[in-house]
């Protein structure tokens, strides 16, 4: 194996990280998602099903960044003007608040709001891409695809929230796009953890149909180790 490989242990059978082709994706870690009062609550969700995801991601991205490795944040939300969110996602549930409303963080899920940012735990560093999607999926309405293509990015290790959603539509359209994606289990979170596991079970299931799963601590070892394999 070339120098700059290493072996992750994962499900559903050992995973070959090479870090010269591969990103960490953080998926939609916004105060909306884990803060209370944000979005999330307001749908009358638990946020701290979310938050124990925090600390492992805060970890992973320590240990990732020490190993000058690609790091790419998701967020998701709409145009001010809500040009371009579809009237069916606006009025889904019968919520209190709906996007684009005013809360307690500013407009629900609207780019430039507090709301709308990343966690304070989590925040981007300078040159760390953030992709501002309007839909689940990273790929969707996104220049993702091609930040990941002009830099020879071909491994994606994703978390953030929430897993059955907004991580597992983005790690199948990943697939579907010739990616090879490692989750990491523990760096995700849903507001239902029975959803959560469902979601893990899926990604890995078959062989690996959509790609990989891991813990951070695997992961984390596998970095601080030289030369691996």
């Amino acid at each position: 194996m070339a120098a700059d490989t290493r072996t992750i242990e994962a499900n559903p059978a050992p995973f070959r990280l090479e870090s010269t082709r591969a990103a960490l994706l953080i998926i939609d870690m916004q105060r909306d998602f884990l803060e209370p009062g944000g979005f999330g609550a307001a749908l009358g969700n638990d946020v701290s099903q979310l938050r124990r995801a925090i600390a492992p991601n805060q970890a992973l991205l320590a240990a990732w960044r020490a190993a000058g490795l690609a790091v790419i944040h998701t967020r998701e939300g709409h145009r001010p003007d809500l040009a371009d969110l579809p009237p069916a996602k606006h009025r889904r549930g019968e919520a209190v608040l709906r996007i684009g409303d005013a809360g307690p963080m500013g407009r629900i899920l609207v780019r430039g709001e507090p709301g709308h940012d990343i966690i304070a735990e989590l925040a981007p560093l300078p040159g760390e891409p953030v992709i501002d999607k309007p839909g689940k999926g990273a790929f969707f309405a996104t220049d993702l695809h091609a930040i990941l293509q002009n830099r020879g990015l071909t491994q994606l290790v994703v978390t953030g929230v929430t897993t059955e959603v907004c991580v597992h539509t983005t790690i199948r359209e990943a697939n579907d796009r010739g990616y090879e994606c490692l989750a990491v289990s523990d760096c995700c979170a849903s507001y239902f953890p029975e959803f959560h596991e469902i979601g893990l079970r899926m990604i890995a299931a078959q062989g690996g149909i959509f790609g990989w799963v891991a813990t951070s601590t695997a992961l984390i070892a596998a970095l601080k180790t030289e030369h691996a394999g």
